[in-house]
């Protein structure tokens, strides 16, 4: 190897010297919107579905589930109590539907909890009472039904809580 070699093989940059500064390292503080503490980052909003859970659907017959009509008339349901449960009928799940037809007629088919219950006699009479009396109800007839038997899975969370079993 002669001396030119050497040269040109010690003048050519080597990629170590042409290394450019570290960038900065990053901060979590530079992450965080500054206007938010931690605390204030993590907490849940608790209007984060205000404006879609308080819109109310436009052009809903008054007969169809969300209508004035039909949410009047489960109102109304959630008005009777079973006396034996502290809970209503329709979280309790007795209340299997409800429809309007177009004469504002009610239908209400729903179950009791047992065949034997002590209010099998009274308590589709007090239903169908409840349902006729909404103003804007023309009648009301109550379909107490067996199929599918009533169950604990048909109640509502709220229902559940207000019994202690969640």
């Amino acid at each position: 190897m002669n001396d030119d070699q050497d040269k040109d093989f010690i003048a050519a940059p080597s990629p170590a010297d042409t290394v450019v500064d570290k960038p900065p390292r990053a901060r979590v503080e530079d992450a965080v919107d500054p206007e938010e503490s931690p605390r204030e980052t993590m907490e849940r909003k608790r209007d984060y579905l205000e404006g879609f859970l308080q819109k109310k659907p436009e052009n809903v017959p008054a007969g169809a589930p969300g209508g004035d009509l039909y949410e009047a008339v489960v109102a109304a349901l959630k008005e009777i109590y079973d006396p034996e449960i502290p809970v209503n009928i329709y979280d309790l799940g007795l209340i299997y539907g409800v429809e309007v037809d177009d004469e504002s007629d009610v239908t209400v088919t729903m179950t009791l909890t047992t065949p034997h219950c002590p209010v099998a006699e009274t308590m589709p009479g007090e239903v169908e009472l409840r349902a006729a009396s909404v103003p804007g109800v023309r009648d009301a007839e109550v379909n107490l039904v067996w199929d599918p038997p009533w169950g604990p899975d048909k109640m509502t969370d709220e229902a559940r809580l207000e019994l202690g079993m969640l």
